[in-house]
């Protein structure tokens, strides 16, 4: 064991992951009003109170009221540091959110009672199951009337096929909402509707003594003894290693917005939720254990402070303790960096932290000096894999629209480009810039970053591309060849490999099977 187990030990980090609008940005400030990390919740817009919800505060994300970019906040709850990522919900911005399912060691997955699964819930679930990350369920806006909560564990077990147990259970919803009886716990905890107060808990052992009805309606309790009786015999016992192998799904039900349901989901969280892990890297297993530092950047964020023009690069602690001005290795450039002020967030923010340790996430100023998936270390040369870039789906050429502006525009680019949001390829034909996403918002947040972080116009043109794919093959000749062949469809990407747009699933395939020796790849990892 090394020294620094016990604040290894004490870290819980994670990110609450869900479809847009189930409530994920309500549910994170929750947390931290109970972690006392703020004292005045967002949802409250009154007139005196102009604020947004804490985690999200780029301009963009005010406008439209929908996280962009996934945002990590700390704090301390009942002797347990705990790192929240939160993330975007917005299909348009799923590449960020499954990078930063690689830095987080469990999930928490919030679902609207009403809506169910959705499309972009299964995507995220696919992550998970591929990494085995341990996901607990929080079944949101029970307040409002919903799907029967039996049929919606059915669902969730077919469409995210993973098993559930409930550990809390709803009596009635909508209206006639009372509140959840906690079977983790064994208590009741009653309802009243206040986005001010946390409700009364009354220890309840035996809910089938008749005290029971002192509290609920004679229906409502009847009820809950039936439901109970029936989940205790369909539903396996709780086991916390299935838990912990990513083999079952504890479920809890709550209104985030009337804060109902939170805390529970919070204490039984730390009591469960796996410390940091050991990580694969590509030369071998790291031990968050270890005493010598090691960890890697998951996402670059440019610009969180408009009046400085710098960039943050996000490191997630693999093992050991980091330390200010010490000496790390930039294993990419083989040269040693140190780091004078390395920041800890709380949302916007941020202070200068002197240590940190595995499991904890650190912001290091970046002048260009980091790419997505770098590694730092003591000294030791290590690769952390897992980090891809998506081939896009949509692209459009840049422009200038101003061409006073030509140097901000091309630092902008560069730099938005650094954050991994989009990426950008560069005709080899006609030297023209093409911008790829894997969704239609991007493009608006790239021009509307452009001119309100850069000053800089940009312009966008149409393009008609299905697909972008990195090419490589042993064969030289036929390399040459398939690039004088298609000379007008190949770009280059900011690494200056060769990437090939193709403008139509039918022409792809036509070009995989008339140049055998080429490999296409789809990830920018091969």
């Amino acid at each position: 064991m090394s020294q620094y187990s016990e604040e290894i030990e004490r870290r819980r980090t994670f990110a609450i992951i869900s479809h847009p609008d189930a409530g994920k940005t309500t549910l994170t400030e929750k947390l931290l009003l109970f972690g006392g990390a703020i004292h005045v919740a967002g949802a409250v817009k009154s007139n005196k109170i102009k604020k947004t919800a804490t985690s999200d505060w780029m301009e963009i994300e005010k406008q439209r009221g929908i996280s962009v970019a996934t945002s990590v906040m700390a704090f301390d709850y009942s002797d347990h540091k705990i790192n929240i990522l939160d993330t975007p919900g917005h299909q348009d911005f799923a590449e960020d959110t499954f990078r930063t399912l690689t830095a987080v060691d469990s999930v928490i997955i919030v679902i609207d009672i009403a809506k169910g699964v959705e499309a972009q819930t299964r995507k995220l679930m696919e992550v998970c199951r591929m990494r085995k990350t341990p996901v607990i369920v929080f079944v949101n806006k029970m307040d409002r009337d919903g799907k029967d909560p039996f049929d919606l564990l059915d669902e969730i077990e077919e469409e995210l096929q993973i098993k559930v147990r409930p550990l809390s259970w709803p009596i009635d919803m909508g209206q006639r909402f009372r509140g959840v009886y906690n079977i983790f716990e064994q208590k009741l905890n009653l309802y009243t509707p206040s986005k001010q107060y946390v409700t009364e808990n009354v220890e309840f052992k035996d809910i089938t003594s008749p005290d029971l009805e002192a509290y609920i309606d004679p229906t409502q309790a009847a009820k809950l003894r039936e439901d109970i009786e029936l989940i205790e015999g369909v539903y396996p016992e709780f086991d916390v290693n299935t838990y912990l192998d990513g083999d079952i799904a504890p479920v809890f039900f709550g209104s985030a917005l009337n804060n109902f349901g939170v805390k529970e989901l919070l204490d039984c969280f730390i009591r469960i939720a796996p410390s940091p892990r050991p990580i694969q890297a590509v030369e071998r297993v790291v031990d968050p254990n270890e005493d010598n530092f090691t960890g890697f950047i998951f996402k670059i964020h440019a610009n969180m402070d408009p009046n400085h023009r710098s960039c943050i690069a996000f490191v997630k602690i693999c093992s050991g303790r980091f330390e200010r001005n010490a000496n790390y290795k930039h294993v990419r450039f083989g040269k040693v960096m140190r780091f004078s002020s390395p920041t800890a967030f709380m949302a916007q923010k941020k202070e200068v932290v002197d240590e940190a340790f595995a499991g904890d996430i650190v912001g290091l100023p970046d002048t260009g000096n980091f790419k997505i998936g770098d590694t730092l270390t003591s000294g030791e040369d290590l690769h952390f894999k897992g980090l891809p870039s998506f081939s896009p789906e949509m692209f459009k050429y840049i422009e200038n629209a101003d061409p006073m502006k030509a140097k901000q525009l091309n630092k902008g680019i560069e730099q938005l480009m650094d954050e991994g949001v989009a990426q950008l390829f560069t005709n080899q034909y006609n030297g023209r810039k093409i911008i790829g996403t894997v969704g239609q918002l991007q493009f608006e947040v790239i021009q509307y970053r452009l001119l309100h972080e850069y000053a800089a116009h940009c312009k966008w043109e149409p393009i008609s591309l299905y697909k972008a794919c990195w090419i490589e093959s042993d064969n030289q000749q036929a390399l040459e060849n398939f690039k004088k062949r298609k000379a007008q469809y190949m770009a280059l990407d900011r690494e200056g490999r060769d990437v090939y747009l193709a403008d139509s699933g039918y022409v792809l395939m036509m070009a995989q099977q008339d140049f055998p020796d080429i490999k296409f790849h789809f990830t920018s990892e091969f």
